[in-house]
């Protein structure tokens, strides 16, 4: 089995590409060792003690490596991990953990959302879906809708986009440009 590796905008992540599926559909991000046991794969990453989130997409893992911890001396060790948890096929999720895909709750919606924005809510979920999310996970992300109201659109960065040094300029230049052309309602991008 092969890993490719890419770099991302965030210097501190690294996108492992192990040549299968990693997750059947939608993301799941760790950022803690806390939340990264409802995963064996992630757990193993995290007890490497040199990293701060993971990330599963579709078919790539990223993952955050500590301040001051050297990609020459960690990417090795995760190497190694993928490759033993992919061999052994073993289960992206323990049994009886809420693994899967990472969907937003009512509760994680930022802000009370009105009846009447629903259309508007609706085209914004539509480019998300369809122009932003491949472009971010492209990157080693993902992007999670948090809500809109009064023209402004919530948006939460995950996997490399997340703490990127360029993730503002995405969601100010890139995607709060985009949402603003095809749904002029929009007057505004905010991170949640």
């Amino acid at each position: 089995m092969f890993i490719e590796t890419e770099t991302t905008p965030n210097p501190s992540s690294l996108k492992f590409l192990p040549q299968r599926a990693v997750m059947g559909q939608g993301t799941r991000e760790f950022a803690s060792p806390e939340a990264a046991e409802a995963s064996p794969l992630a757990q193993a990453i995290f007890d490497t003690g040199e990293v701060t989130n993971v990330f599963f997409g579709s078919d790539f893992v990223t993952v955050t490596a500590a301040p001051g911890v050297s990609w020459s001396d960690l990417k090795p060790i995760v190497l190694s991990v993928l490759l033993d948890h992919f061999v052994s096929e073993a289960p992206l999720f323990a049994p009886g953990t809420a693994g899967g895909i990472s969907v937003p709750a009512e509760d994680d919606i930022m802000v009370e959302e009105s009846a009447e924005d629903a259309d508007i809510i609706a085209q914004i979920n539509e480019l998300l879906e369809t122009r932003v999310r491949p472009a971010v996970a492209g990157d080693g992300g993902d992007i999670q809708y948090r809500g809109y109201k009064e023209g402004v659109v919530y948006l939460q960065m995950q996997g490399a986009c997340a703490g990127c040094p360029s993730s503002s300029a995405t969601l100010k230049h890139g995607i709060e440009g985009l949402l603003k052309h095809y749904v002029p309602e929009v007057v505004e991008v905010r991170e949640a």
